[in-house]
């Protein structure tokens, strides 16, 4: 597959994840635009470690995903005890963490 089509392929799943996390004030929402990034530049770390037939890449994709899990986890349950509170997951309303 052409390098050029991975990258066009990485720009348009980074700039829906963009676009999710600016336009939308659902939680969920935000947290799956976020892991859409992610997954975008896991994408492109993958392409070019197999174009240029180096393996560091895949390490790098290999920590990306581990911090993303840890990610999802820490925010999955932020966000079950924010609903707790507030009965809702517009992200707007929760203003509980300001200090």
């Amino acid at each position: 597959m052409d390098i050029l089509l991975i990258i066009f392929i990485s720009l348009a799943m980074f700039s829906i994840g963009i676009i999710g996390v600016l336009a939308r004030r659902n939680a969920l929402i935000f947290i799956l635009s976020i892991e859409l990034m992610l997954n975008a530049a896991n994408l492109l770390f993958v392409a070019f470690a197999y174009h240029w037939g180096n393996e560091i890449g895949l390490v790098w994709v290999f920590f990306v995903l581990v911090v993303a899990a840890a990610e999802a986890a820490v925010g999955l349950a932020i966000m079950i005890n924010l609903f707790r509170t507030k009965q809702v997951v517009d992200v707007d309303q929760f203003n509980v963490l300001r200090g």
